[in-house]
């Protein structure tokens, strides 16, 4: 029996920057320095393409035109770097599809410096126990989350012990589940 697999886009200079989901790692400003800047857009970012991928010169992330382009940052060079503007650096297979009505996305949750993000569905990090989700469903549940982890006046009638315990209960529920919170929350009343 063949097995038929979807085939994965591949992205490169001439579509990389349309409807696409990408996180840029932060990465020194040298690293452009001997490169020419290949293109300009008219929001003033810079764009480096090399084999391997494209630098991202830029003082906004997050949504840009029709695509969401992350900015994982490097704490050691923000201490240097004191202005908004950042390179960033993304290989070509870092790219993936993006588009508001397809379930694409899941959430991953980092108890100890209490954060969540958005990850993409195609990425390397994709465990099969988190829900895909909308673009909107997923904006939605992350700032739900970040308020779990951010507040404890969710918990006020709540019988637990341990609220640390609990928000991670709690939140693993919701990121594994398509439970709501008033849902997940009536269990522990």
């Amino acid at each position: 029996m063949k097995k038929y697999f979807k085939r994965l886009k591949t992205y490169n200079r001439t579509n990389f920057h349309k409807h696409t989901f990408c996180i840029f790692k932060e990465v020194d400003f040298n690293e452009i320095q001997e490169l020419k800047c290949n293109y300009q857009s008219k929001s003033g970012s810079s764009y480096y393409f090399t084999e391997d991928g494209v630098y991202r010169y830029s003082n906004h992330w997050g949504r840009a035109a029709n695509c969401k382009w992350r900015l994982d940052s490097n704490p050691k060079l923000q201490a240097t770097n004191s202005n908004r503007t950042r390179l960033g650096f993304a290989k070509w297979t870092g790219f993936y599809p993006e588009n508001d009505f397809e379930k694409l996305y899941f959430i991953e949750v980092d108890y100890q410096n209490k954060t969540a993000n958005f990850y993409h569905k195609q990425s390397e990090n994709f465990n099969k126990d988190k829900v895909v989700r909308t673009s909107v469903e997923t904006t939605k549940l992350l700032k739900q989350i970040r308020t779990l982890l951010e507040e404890t006046a969710w918990a006020k009638h709540l019988n637990v012990e341990n609220i640390e315990s609990a928000r991670k209960e709690i939140i693993e529920q919701l990121i594994t589940t398509n439970q709501s919170f008033q849902e997940i929350r009536r269990n522990y009343l």
